[in-house]
């Protein structure tokens, strides 16, 4: 297997993972329909974490939609930005990056 085809499988199962569990996120989310206001105000604050929660894995998702993109194109591991080769402890860290380490700062 080729370190591409492995990154890709890697950003596959990623992005698998992630909607399903955006897929849960939603499910608590439209589960919440208490009558008691005091529980209906706890589910609010707990709805406000899955909330962001949320967000912050559909921002993933197009993240790694955009580096399946680069593979498929192949582009992947050059930066965006200024065209250098993406370091691969880099790589290791956000494989879904498209900046160099420098560009990123």
């Amino acid at each position: 297997m080729t370190a591409i085809t492995a990154r890709k499988a890697q950003l596959e199962t990623r992005l698998a993972d992630l909607q399903g569990r955006l897929t849960s996120i939603e499910a608590e989310l439209d589960s919440h329909q208490s009558p008691d206001w005091e529980e209906l105000a706890t589910e609010r604050e707990g709805d406000e974490v899955l909330e962001g929660i949320g967000v912050n894995g559909q921002h993933e998702i197009r993240m790694i939609q955009a580096a399946l993109t680069r593979i498929e194109a192949g582009e992947y591991g050059s930066c965006t930005k200024c065209g250098a080769d993406i370091g691969e402890e880099r790589l290791n860290v956000v494989p879904f990056t498209p900046f160099c380490r420098n560009c990123a700062a």
